[in-house]
């Protein structure tokens, strides 16, 4: 199994520890530095840039959202978790207009976690169900007029869609797809929302109409 190397930043040694403890029961992680403010970041970064920084943005006095523009300049391959207790929406859409994919807040559970970072490892999106509904409202904003066009669904939904309407479980796709099983909730809810349903057998009806499976299932 690959191990990929983990930077955690955050100014609480308390949560640091906790990450760590964390991420150590897992054999693919190993964490290669913890740091409490930008400076620190910024000198690990340019020593041994890492797989995956861990951080909180959102401590004014040690990191902030030009935190994650630093590390982007600094290690670009480096993927980016955050875990923040920060739940304004201008910040959260600031830091994830510089290229993060991944947002949890702090009161995300230890599963969630490993999954989150096992994603964004991956380069799969991960958020966290209030940093979804932030970006579906966000999104719905933008679109003021009434409009017929079907609403688009990326290649990952419609492959969900597809295999929801053929009767599998949210357990059964993660296996097919290689996710974890929260991020195919995650999407699902998405997708829901998106589409404005409500059930799973909304979800088959519409994929049959659609075209999206066959008059089969």
């Amino acid at each position: 199994m690959k191990q990929h190397s983990v930077l955690l930043a955050d100014e609480q040694p308390l949560v640091r520890l906790a990450l760590r403890q964390l991420l150590s029961q897992k054999e693919q992680y190993f964490v290669v530095g913890e740091v409490g403010n930008e400076e620190e970041l910024i000198a690990s970064l340019r020593i041994n840039p890492p797989d995956l920084v861990v951080m909180d943005y959102s401590q004014s006095d040690n990191f902030r959202p030009g935190s994650v523009a630093k590390i982007r300049s600094i290690s670009p391959l480096s993927k980016i978790l955050i875990i923040s207790a920060d739940t304004r929406k201008e910040n959260i859409f600031q830091v994830l207009e510089l290229g993060v994919t991944s947002f949890l807040t702090k009161t995300c559970g230890t599963n969630e976690i490993l999954d989150a970072a096992q994603a964004t490892l991956k380069g799969d999106k991960f958020f966290c169900t209030r940093v979804i509904d932030f970006l579906l409202e966000k999104s719905f904003a933008k679109d003021t007029d009434v409009s017929c066009a079907p609403t688009l669904l990326s290649n990952r939904e419609i492959e969900i869609v597809q295999l929801s309407a053929k009767g599998l479980i949210a357990k059964e796709i993660a296996d097919v797809l290689n996710l974890s099983t929260h991020t195919i909730y995650t999407h699902r809810k998405n997708i829901m929302k998106k589409l404005h349903i409500n059930s799973a057998s909304e979800l088959v009806l519409y994929a049959v109409n659609k075209g999206l499976v066959q008059n089969e299932i």
